[in-house]
C-alpha cells in the first residue's frame, strides 16, 4: 500500500463525513441555501488565492525545473478552471461573481489557510504536498459520489458544479499530487513522513469544517468596522 492510500484508508470517516453533510448532499439534490451559496464563494475565492501561493512556495522548494512547470501549470487551473464551478453556485443563487470577492475569511476557512501556509513555508515538500492533496482529493470524490447518488441531468441547477470535479482534469490533479507525495515517502523517514501525515489529516478535517462553515454561514464572533 502506497502512502497516500494509507492515508486515504486512515482519513475514511472524515471522507465519510463530508459526503453525507447537508451542504454536500443538498448540492446532490439540487437545494443549498441561497446564503450558505453566497458565503461558501466568499470564502473560496479567498481559500483559492491562498492555494494559489501556496503553488508559489511548492515552486520556490522544487529542485527540478519539471516540478517547477508543473506546480505554474496548477496556477492557471486555478486562476483559468475554477472560476467555472464558483460561477455555478452564483448562478443559482443570483448573483454576480464579482461581488462576492474581497471578503475576510471566517474563522475555519482563515484556520485552513493558516494551516497550508505553515506547512508550505516551515515543513518539507512532503508537508506541503500533503497539504494541499485533500482539496482536489476530496472534491474529486465528492463529484462521483454525487453523480452515483443522483445522476444529475444537464438541467440540474448544480450540474456544472458536479460534473466539473468529477471530470478527468480533476482526477488527475489528484493523481499527480498523489504521485508526487508517494515518489517523496519512499526516500525520507517515518518522523518526516508522520509530520506529512499529521498535515494531511488536519487538511481532511478542515475540508469538512469548510462545508460546515459555508452551511452555517460561520462569522467571527464580533464585528468590528
Amino acid at each position: 500500500m502506497s502512502f497516500s492510500q494509507e492515508l486515504r484508508k486512515e482519513s475514511e470517516v472524515i471522507f465519510q463525513g463530508i459526503f453525507e453533510h447537508p451542504y454536500v448532499d443538498g448540492l446532490g439534490k439540487g437545494d443549498v441555501p441561497k446564503e450558505a451559496l453566497i458565503h461558501y464563494v466568499k470564502a473560496d475565492f479567498e481559500y483559492l488565492n491562498a492555494f494559489i501561493n501556496i503553488y508559489g512556495l511548492a515552486i520556490a522548494k522544487s529542485s527540478t525545473r519539471e516540478d517547477m512547470a508543473y506546480f505554474y501549470e496548477k496556477i492557471g487551473f486555478v486562476l483559468n478552471s475554477e472560476i467555472h464551478p464558483h460561477n455555478n453556485l452564483c448562478q443559482v443563487a443570483g448573483v454576480d461573481y464579482d461581488d462576492l470577492q474581497g471578503y475576510a475569511l471566517p474563522p475555519t476557512a482563515d484556520h485552513y489557510v493558516s494551516h497550508m501556509k505553515s506547512a508550505a513555508q516551515q515543513g518539507s515538500m512532503g508537508e506541503l504536498l500533503a497539504a494541499l492533496l485533500p482539496c482536489p482529493w476530496t472534491y474529486l470524490e465528492i463529484g462521483h459520489y454525487l453523480i452515483d447518488k443522483y445522476k444529475p441531468e444537464p438541467n440540474h441547477p448544480f450540474y456544472d458544479w458536479i460534473t466539473f470535479y468529477a471530470r478527468e482534469e480533476t482526477a488527475s490533479i489528484t493523481t499527480e499530487l498523489r504521485e508526487k507525495l508517494d515518489h517523496w515517502a519512499q526516500n525520507v523517514g517515518e518522523t518526516e513522513k508522520e509530520k506529512a501525515r499529521q498535515a494531511f489529516i488536519k487538511s481532511c478535517q478542515l475540508e469538512y469544517g469548510f462545508w460546515e462553515m459555508a452551511y452555517t454561514q460561520e462569522e467571527w464572533p464580533f464585528k468590528i468596522s
